[in-house]
C-alpha cells in the first residue's frame, strides 16, 4: 500500500529502509506492507514481524529527505503493533486492580489518601442515628462512611443478587421488609437494608426491603405437599 501523499524519491526507498533493519541485527524482517507519510518530508516503511511472540506486529523505518533530494536518510526504526498485533493490556496501577473478593487472611488494603468514601468521625456524618450515639457518649470512629460511602455502597447492594431486581426476588411470595428473619441495620441505611438471619435464606448477607425467596417466614406449603403419612 502506497500512500498518494508520499514523494517519490522517499516511496523508492523501500531497500533502503530493508537494509536499515538487516543491519539493526533483530533479524525476523517479513514481507514489506507499504508506505505512508508523516509530512512532505518524510515517510514509514512497514515490513511484517517475524518474531516469536510478536505477531501481528510490523517493522517501522522512517525515512526523511528535503526538498530537491535524490536520496533518503534513515531517521529511526522501531517494532511497532499492527492493527492485529497481540498486546499486553492497558497498564493499571495496583490498587487500581483490586477487586471485591481479592483479600485473603493476613493481606493489609489501607484506604486511599482523603477517601471520599469516609469522613473524619469526630465530625457529623450526615446519618443522624450515628451523629446522635457518637455524641451522646462522647467517643466514636476514627473515621465513619461518608454520604457519598453510604449511597455507593447501597447502590452496590441495590443491584446485587440480593436486590429486588434478582430472579429469586421476582419469584418470591413476599418481600423482606414482611420477613421475619429479616434484622434491619442501623443508621439511615436501615429503611432499605437489613441483613438475612435465615440459615437456609440469604444467611448473612445485606438484603435489600424488597428483596425476597421462597423461605420467606410467612411461606405455607400448598395442600398436599410433604411425606406421605403411611408406608409404602
Amino acid at each position: 500500500m502506497v500512500d498518494p501523499a508520499v514523494r517519490a524519491v522517499l516511496v523508492e526507498a523501500v531497500e533502503v529502509a530493508r537494509g536499515a533493519l538487516a543491519e539493526s541485527g533483530d533479524g525476523g524482517v517479513g514481507a514489506y506492507l507499504g508506505v505512508t507519510s508523516e509530512d512532505e518530508y518524510a515517510a514509514t516503511h512497514r515490513f511484517a514481524a517475524e518474531l516469536p511472540g510478536y505477531r501481528g506486529w510490523q517493522w517501522a523505518v522512517v525515512v526523511a529527505a528535503p526538498p530537491g533530494s535524490d536520496h533518503v536518510t534513515v531517521s529511526e526504526l522501531a517494532l511497532l503493533p499492527g492493527p492485529d498485533a497481540l498486546v499486553a493490556p492497558a497498564w493499571v496501577p495496583w490498587n487500581e486492580r483490586i477487586r471485591p473478593g481479592d483479600l485473603g487472611p493476613g493481606d493489609l488494603l489501607a484506604p486511599v489518601p482523603e477517601d471520599p468514601r469516609l469522613v473524619p468521625g469526630y465530625t457529623s456524618s450526615g446519618d443522624p442515628d450515628v451523629d446522635e450515639t457518637a455524641g451522646e457518649i462522647g467517643l466514636g470512629r476514627r473515621q465513619v462512611m461518608s454520604l457519598e460511602g453510604r449511597v455507593d455502597a447501597a447502590q452496590r447492594w441495590y443491584e446485587s443478587e440480593y436486590g429486588p431486581g434478582s430472579e429469586m426476588a421476582k419469584a418470591a411470595p413476599s418481600t423482606c421488609m414482611l420477613c421475619g428473619f429479616f434484622l434491619p441495620l442501623a443508621g439511615s441505611l436501615r429503611a432499605a437494608f437489613g441483613v438475612c438471619g435465615n440459615e437456609f435464606a440469604a444467611d448473612g448477607h445485606v438484603v435489600h426491603a424488597e428483596y425476597g425467596c421462597g423461605a420467606h417466614s410467612d411461606t405455607t406449603l400448598p395442600t398436599g405437599a410433604g411425606s406421605p403419612l403411611y408406608s409404602a
